[in-house]
C-alpha cells in the first residue's frame, strides 16, 4: 500500500471585479433610472421604462445580431414591413455576428424609436382600462334587468338592435383579431406593438360586450333573435358594403397602411357614422337607455384613446426630418384609394337610418358631421383632403 504525500498546488488567483451576477456592489448599483435611452422629456416615465428598448433591434445592440429569423433569412423586425420610413430607416445594419463586438448605432438607431404613445399604454394600463369598462357595462346592464327595461322597447327597435348591433359586432372582431393584432407583431418597436396591441384589445372586448349584450338580450325578450345579425351580416345589401370594406382591411400586408386605413379613414367616415350619428342618437327616442352605453365604450376607445396614438405615430412620420415628402405622398395614395370605399360602404348603410320608429337626424346631416371630423384629423396630419371626399 503506498500513500501520495499532499502537495500544494497552483491555481489562479480569482480576482472579484463587483460586477457577478447577485455581487452586491457593481457599477451602477446606486443608479435610480436607466442609461439605455434617452428620455422624451426631461425626467424618465414609468411607461418609458417598462416600454422602451424591450423589443430588441440590431441597430441599437443586440452584438450577436437577431436570436431569431424566418425562412427568407430575415431576422426579427424588418423595417420594409412598411414602405413608410423613418429617418435612419435606409442605414445598413451593423455587421454583427457572434465574437464581433460590434457597436450599433447611438440611441435613438432610427427614427421609429422617437414615437410614444401619449396613452402610455402597457400591461397594468390594460387590463385596468378593460376591467373598469366592462365592470361598468355589467352593471348598466344588470340594472336595466331588474328594473324590466327592455320591456319598454318596441318592436321596431328589438328588430333594430338584433340585426344592426349585432352586425357590428363582426367588424369589431374581424379588425380586433386579424388587422390589429398582425400589425402588432409587424411592428418596429414595442412602444408601437404596446399601442397597437391595446387597440386590438379595445376591438375584441368591444365585440364580446357586444355578443354577451345579445346573450342577454335573447334571455330577456321573448322574441328577439340572437342569430339575426348572422343573416344581416352575410346577406343584407345595407351591410355588404361595410362587409366589403372590413374584408379588404384585414387583407391589408403593410402594417402602417392598415393602422391608417383603418383609424384615420374607416373609423371617421364609418365607425363614428354608425355609432355616434345612428345608434346613440337613436337609442333614447325608443326607449332604449342601455344600447348607448355599450356602444359609447367602444366609441370612446377610439375618440379618445385610439386616436391619439394613432395621430402622434403618423405625425411624426409626416414631420420627419428625411423621408416627411415620401410619407405624405404614400398616405395621400392611401387616402385615394380606402376613402372612396370607405364612403360607398357609410352610403350603404343609409337604409337603416328609416327602420326604427324614432326617426334618428338625417343621414346626410350625419355623414357631413363625419366628413368634417375626418377632415379635421387629416389637418393635424399636415394631408389634404383627397377629391373624393366630395363624393
Amino acid at each position: 500500500m503506498t500513500t501520495t504525500q499532499g502537495q500544494e498546488r497552483s491555481v489562479p488567483v480569482v480576482h472579484f471585479t463587483d460586477a457577478e451576477a447577485g455581487a452586491k456592489e457593481f457599477p451602477d448599483s446606486g443608479a435610480r433610472s436607466f442609461n439605455y435611452y434617452t428620455p422624451q422629456k426631461r425626467k424618465q416615465t414609468h411607461y418609458e421604462d417598462v416600454t422602451v428598448e424591450v423589443q430588441p433591434d440590431t441597430r441599437h445592440y443586440l452584438s450577436q445580431g437577431w436570436l431569431y429569423g424566418f425562412s427568407d433569412g430575415r431576422g426579427g423586425y424588418p423595417l420594409d414591413w412598411t414602405v413608410l420610413k423613418a429617418w435612419g430607416s435606409d442605414r445598413p445594419e451593423p455587421e454583427r455576428y457572434p465574437g464581433s463586438g460590434g457597436k450599433g448605432y447611438d440611441w435613438p438607431a432610427h427614427g421609429w424609436h422617437e414615437f410614444r404613445d401619449p396613452n402610455e399604454e402597457w400591461e397594468l394600463t390594460l387590463y385596468r382600462y378593460n376591467a373598469n369598462v366592462v365592470r361598468q357595462l355589467n352593471q348598466n346592464v344588470e340594472n336595466a334587468k331588474q328594473s324590466k327595461a327592455f320591456e319598454q322597447w318596441n318592436r321596431n327597435w328589438v328588430r333594430f338592435v338584433e340585426r344592426n348591433i349585432g352586425a357590428w359586432m363582426h367588424v369589431d372582431h374581424g379588425l380586433g383579431l386579424y388587422l390589429y393584432a398582425n400589425a402588432n407583431r409587424r411592428a418596429p418597436t414595442n412602444m408601437h406593438n404596446n399601442a397597437i396591441s391595446v387597440n386590438s384589445m379595445h376591438r375584441i372586448r368591444a365585440a364580446q360586450d357586444l355578443a354577451l349584450y345579445n346573450l342577454t338580450l335573447s334571455e330577456e325578450i321573448d322574441d328577439f333573435d340572437g342569430a339575426a345579425h348572422i343573416e344581416t351580416w352575410n346577406s343584407d345589401p345595407a351591410w355588404q358594403g361595410v362587409r366589403d370594406v372590413a374584408e379588404l382591411l384585414t387583407a391589408i400586408d403593410d402594417w402602417c397602411e392598415a393602422i391608417f386605413a383603418a383609424n384615420v379613414i374607416f373609423e371617421p367616415l364609418v365607425g363614428e357614422l354608425f355609432r355616434s350619428h345612428l345608434v346613440q342618437q337613436t337609442a333614447p327616442r325608443n326607449g332604449d337607455f342601455v344600447t348607448p352605453t355599450i356602444v359609447g365604450a367602444a366609441e370612446y376607445d377610439f375618440a379618445e384613446r385610439d386616436l391619439r396614438y394613432t395621430t402622434a405615430m403618423f405625425e411624426l412620420l409626416t414631420n420627419d426630418r428625411e423621408f416627411a415628402r415620401h410619407n405624405k405622398q404614400t398616405m395621400q395614395l392611401w387616402l385615394e384609394l380606402w376613402v372612396p370605399r370607405c364612403l360607398g360602404a357609410a352610403r350603404r348603410l343609409q337604409p337603416i337610418w328609416s327602420q326604427p320608429d324614432a326617426k334618428p337626424p338625417r343621414f346626410e346631416d350625419g355623414l357631413d358631421a363625419a366628413k368634417s371630423r375626418f377632415t379635421g384629423i387629416l389637418s393635424a396630419l399636415s394631408l389634404e383632403a383627397p377629391k373624393e371626399l366630395a363624393q
